[in-house]
């Protein structure tokens, strides 16, 4: 579970943010967030980007630390919160957990541990031929559209069946259901726009309450597959487009949506949200985010999205 809540010992780690006045933590920039915070790591951060770190508030979501300090981010302090191996976010205009609001994910390394066309083309034979050309797409070297068409057409004849192989074993990211839920908990609303396809997007779409899925089709004639997409495959702007759409159709404020990815394919989806954060991402794309989850799992996006409960303060 990704609950939200206060918790006694960081009270106690960090006895200085009790009582911190509320114009104070209002006044804060920076959130850290990971499986342990400890003062010595806060001292040692400080020490190394060359100032006092100061901490007005802090609080638990699930088993992460969530803590807040006073210090606005620079290039040397983000350094060294990165080579402390936590997270940060910078909490100014963050989407409001307490308003309506989306989330949009990328399905393929993000929502799932695995490519899907990668599993299927080592099904099929091809396995290192299509890898290759998905690192590539993936870290923006090649056009989607042409690379997706281009790895498609190496898995003609291959077997419908072994579409059915990989679901059966489909790896779900860790916290994918703990973020979906507490998301929903929160009366947001969650969905998936995905380069890969329908097969496995529907699955998690029904396994996981989602609004929505959207991805590619498969073509597939006789129990086979052609080596083709059936219809317009589902590039960056296809991903933008049911953001933005979903948004309006269930009433969200624009600043209230948030798209998650890892990939070149997702950057213009993260362009057009409220927040667009980086996850586990290629460097390319964590470089252009407005956000980036580093070495949490899929819960950090609940940390980040926890800060927008203050300046009021974590009062559970």
């Amino acid at each position: 579970m990704l609950k939200i809540r206060k918790h006694i010992s960081l009270q106690q780690r960090f006895p200085e943010m009790i009582g911190t006045p509320n114009l104070l933590k209002q006044k804060a920039t920076t959130l850290l967030y990971g499986r342990v915070i400890s003062p010595m790591m806060i001292e040692t951060i400080g020490d190394q980007a060359g100032e006092y770190l100061s901490v007005v508030a802090g609080w638990k979501v699930g088993d992460y630390d969530a803590v807040l300090i006073e210090n606005p981010l620079h290039l040397r302090l983000e350094q060294a919160i990165i080579d402390h191996e936590i997270d940060f976010v910078a909490t100014s205009d963050l989407p409001d957990l307490r308003e309506p609001g989306l989330v949009v994910m990328d399905m393929d390394s993000t929502a799932i541990e695995i490519e899907c066309i990668d599993e299927i083309a080592k099904l099929a034979g091809v396995g290192e031929q299509v890898a290759a050309v998905t690192e590539r797409a993936m870290q923006g070297e090649l056009d989607f559209e042409q690379s997706l068409r281009q790895r498609v057409a190496t898995l003609q004849g291959a077997d419908e069946a072994i579409l059915a192989q990989v679901r059966e074993q489909l790896p779900l990211m860790p916290e994918l259901r703990e973020l979906v839920k507490a998301l929903q908990e929160c009366g947001w609303r969650v969905a998936i726009a995905s380069g890969g396809f329908t097969y496995f997007a529907d699955y998690l779409k029904q396994e996981l309450g989602l609004v929505h899925a959207y991805a590619n089709n498969l073509a597939i004639e006789n129990g086979k597959l052609t080596g083709e997409v059936a219809g317009d495959v589902v590039d960056a702007q296809a991903k933008a487009n049911v953001l933005l759409e979903l948004a309006e159709h269930f009433d969200i404020a624009p600043h209230n949506t948030v798209a998650v990815g890892d990939g070149a394919n997702d950057l213009v989806m993260m362009t057009a949200a409220g927040l667009g954060i980086a996850y586990h991402a290629k460097p390319k794309v964590e470089a252009q985010a407005s956000a980036a989850v580093r070495f949490a799992d899929l819960g950090g996006v609940m940390c980040i999205l926890s800060a927008s409960l203050l300046p009021q303060g974590i009062s559970w």
